[in-house]
């Protein structure tokens, strides 16, 4: 016999009901192809992000770049990054997730453009900035919207293989800067991530509103449909729906909203713990894949196509090892991995940092596993930041954590150029060793574990 879904007004309306129902629903086709529309923009959005790191071993020597004019560039991107993750954090809040999610496709696109047509340092710092507006919006708000549509038994892994897309994003970059640079010059980049980046904005009209942050704003009668709908598809898959349990609703108080909630009760430590975190992690992760290909270029004057494959290698050990944390952080749980794998990450450094880092393929095997380790925690922030707070402030405290990764991102490439520029690369090992250090203690002192645990639950 045919399971009914209960329509209105034989069950109640609210916050609680709609977020129970989404709660027992497996993973329908709506959902999962939400996840894949969302993950093929965030697979560009890593594309995007990294493909100045390629590009850089020629427009370096083209444009006769210094050290810190370098740094620069590499860090544009990242400070525009800070900006879009506050900015649009917070608008997603009020005007939802997909209208915000378009816009920041639309401006990276955009700026993507622009990038072709640089012709001094100066310019390709303002539109790297630009364009880390639009992705630094796109991500944190994407994270919150996936988050929002699955239950949490299965939200670890569901999420995690959607983040593994960005990180192929940054291994198709290293694929197309391996063949395309050393022939085409540096503006192939730019070029190859337009086209596919633009097919993308007309499919963000095929996705839906969240529910949960419909609900938030009190407009049932809109979360209510899509719930049906989805609902409906399990059914018709065959699915058995379980009666939904919900979770109590606390009544909040009209001051306890908004930036400054982020700063009160239990979301104070969270607010705290969250952003060492992605600082610490960022600032070693991409003060390392952002610099390697250059620094293998231009400190130990390795072949281009060389210096272009080693970075691919480092990115590709980063993804096999993120794959294998979507696959195992369920069962491990989200505590325990990060504390393991910032205290392991510094042993490599510290290595180097010791042996002087004289040579390339130390260099590539130490930083390589080091880089590994770390990308298994800062690809899945995004989900444990979404984790720690309630509907309400979920793209808020998304964005405003990542802005932090912005700054940890932005200070990690000036790092390594002042210390390239002065004979000393083997003491930022040290640096990145001792950062992950203390990252690691500030986990294992203060996080929280969330695995398998209900949203309104962990956050009321």
């Amino acid at each position: 016999m045919q399971q009914e879904v209960e329509t209105l007004p034989d069950k109640v309306k609210s916050q609680a009901n709609i977020s129970a129902r989404l709660e027992r629903l497996p993973i329908t086709r709506q959902v999962f192809w939400a996840r894949n529309i969302i993950g093929a923009a965030t697979f560009f959005d890593g594309y995007t992000i990294i493909a100045i790191a390629y590009a850089m071993p020629v427009l370096a020597k083209e444009w006769g770049l210094s050290g810190a004019q370098i740094g620069m560039i590499l860090s544009a991107g990242y400070l525009g990054q800070l900006f879009g993750a506050l900015i649009f954090g917070w608008l997603a809040e009020r005007i939802g997730r997909m209208k915000v999610l378009t816009f920041t496709i639309l401006l990276f696109v955009a700026m993507d453009v622009a990038c072709l047509f640089a012709a001094s340092a100066a310019m390709m710092i303002a539109f790297r900035f630009i364009q880390g507006i639009g992705t630094g919006g796109e991500v944190p708000v994407a994270s919150a919207y996936i988050n929002e549509l699955i239950g949490s038994k299965k939200r670890g892994k569901f999420f995690l293989l959607y983040e593994v897309m960005f990180l192929l994003g940054l291994v198709g970059a290293g694929v197309i800067g391996y063949l395309l640079v050393p022939v085409y010059g540096w503006k192939a980049m730019f070029a190859v991530g337009l086209v596919p980046a633009a097919l993308l904005i007309p499919l963000r009209f095929f996705l839906f509103e969240s529910p949960r942050w419909l609900a938030s704003k009190g407009r049932l009668e809109e979360a209510d449909q899509i719930v049906n709908r989805l609902e409906d598809s399990a059914i018709k898959a065959g699915k058995v729906l379980q009666p939904p349990v919900e979770v109590p609703q606390i009544q909040r108080t009209p001051d306890a909203q908004g930036w400054k909630e982020l700063f009160r009760g239990m979301y104070l430590k969270r607010s705290l713990v969250i952003w060492a975190m992605w600082f610490g992690s960022y600032m070693v992760a991409n003060g390392l894949i952002t610099w390697l290909p250059t620094l293998y270029r231009q400190h130990f004057n390795l072949p281009l196509e060389t210096s272009l494959a080693y970075g691919f290698i480092t990115s590709a050990a980063g993804v096999v090892a993120a794959v294998i944390c979507a696959l195992l952080i369920d069962k491990v749980g989200r505590r325990r991995w990060y504390v393991g794998a910032l205290f392991l990450g510094s042993v490599p450094l510290a290595l180097l940092t010791f042996t002087g880092a004289t040579a390339p393929l130390q260099i590539l095997a130490l930083a390589g596993l080091a880089y590994a380790l770390v990308q298994t925690v800062t690809f899945s922030l995004y989900l444990y930041s979404a984790e720690l707070y309630p509907t309400r402030l979920r793209a808020l405290g998304t964005g405003v954590g990542s802005a932090w990764l912005r700054l940890g991102s932005a200070t990690g490439p000036l790092i390594v150029g002042l210390a390239v520029g002065g004979g000393g690369v083997h003491y930022v090992f040290g640096a990145f060793a001792l950062v992950l250090v203390i990252t690691g203690l500030m986990t294992s002192l203060f996080a929280i574990e969330t695995k398998g645990r209900i949203l309104e639950e962990l956050s009321p």
